[in-house]
């Protein structure tokens, strides 16, 4: 029996319990989110989705199972590292046939996978920063900030607002989004997507559009319902991890070169890291041990190879690979 066919009851619960799963991976520099494209509500286009579907308390013995099962048909990947992010139920989070009579609450997952296998027909990997333009600095910092997000910004809070007000909300703007003399910190992923939200500057915020894809284009590409939300909540969590738990060794191979894992660190962080300073952080902490094997494939002269030393964890109560606290200087 397919899944998209058992645990319906033809009486609608008051509520529904959905399973979300946040998949990534890091390929070539670049942090992919596993997608799959579901229909929205007319007269939109069909929208980027996170993969899910409804739990079936008949036939999922446990959230993780059944996340599992519906990630399997969707996409065709066998999930190995998952955890549990965040439970998503706000009212009218889900404005499609699932949220018609019935409060949708979610349960997401967050999942480290390495993108070796294609996925279905359905699934598309897509970088993440398409969905967050102005959380990556690798190159610098992002010129839509300055031309785009910080004047609509601006723009938002002068509106029929009273003096305290504004001032709350310019304040909140600088601590998000680095102005003002604020440093700009790479863990407020949320934050920074909730105050577009809540300023209307996303499609999300817009549904009552003709169609979300065209509104607020510049402002990152539009996903499903609340599924970038979700999205942001999982970068959020992964790059606080980054300083306590060694979840990027989830994303390499058994064996890598010490540059392979500053840039994938970089990937996910989003910023630039000093070389000799890194690796001294890394090698310090007992994150890695070399393999006295040789990398040829770098073009030029061969890298040593590293593992993951696993006895880290019992060494070291918060693992991490002692990224700075701001990130990025403005």
């Amino acid at each position: 029996m397919s899944r998209t066919s058992a645990g319906h009851p033809s009486a609608r619960s008051p509520f529904e319990i959905g399973l979300n799963a946040v998949i990534v991976a890091v390929t070539d520099e670049i942090p992919r989110i596993l997608t799959v494209r579901h229909q929205s509500p007319p007269p939109s286009a069909p929208l980027d989705g996170l993969p899910y579907g409804p739990l079936d308390p008949q036939r999922d013995r446990t959230l993780d199972l059944g996340l599992r099962g519906w990630v399997r048909e969707q996409t065709g990947i066998e999930l190995g590292y998952v955890e549990q992010l965040y439970t998503f139920g706000d009212r009218d989070r889900d404005p499609g046939p699932a949220g018609e009579g019935a409060r949708v609450v979610s349960v997401a997952y967050l999942a480290l996978v390495r993108e070796t296998i294609p996925p279905g027909p359905q699934a598309n990997w897509r970088d993440w920063y398409g969905y967050f333009p102005w959380e990556d600095w690798r190159e610098g910092r992002p010129a839509m900030l300055d031309k785009e997000v910080l004047p609509a910004l601006r723009s938002w809070v002068t509106r029929g607002r009273g003096r305290t007000r504004k001032r709350q909300l310019t304040e909140r703007i600088e601590l998000c989004f680095g102005s003002g003399g604020v440093s700009w910190s790479w863990e407020r992923v949320l934050d920074r997507y909730e105050l577009l939200f809540e300023a209307g500057l996303v499609a999300e915020a817009k549904r009552g559009a003709p169609d979300p894809t065209e509104a607020a284009a510049s402002f990152g590409r539009p996903m499903l319902a609340d599924h970038r939300r979700i999205l942001a909540t999982a970068l959020d969590r992964i790059r606080g991890k980054l300083r306590y738990r060694p979840v990027v060794f989830e994303l390499l191979p058994p064996a890598f070169t010490l540059l392979q894992l500053q840039r994938l660190v970089e990937a996910l962080a989003g910023f630039r890291l000093h070389k000799q300073n890194f690796r001294r952080l890394v090698e310090k902490g007992g994150l890695v041990e070399g393999t006295s094997q040789l990398h040829h494939e770098t073009g030029g002269r061969p890298a040593e190879l590293f593992r993951f030393r696993r006895e880290v964890l019992r060494e070291r109560p918060a693992p991490g690979v002692g990224l700075p606290g701001s990130g990025p200087l403005s």
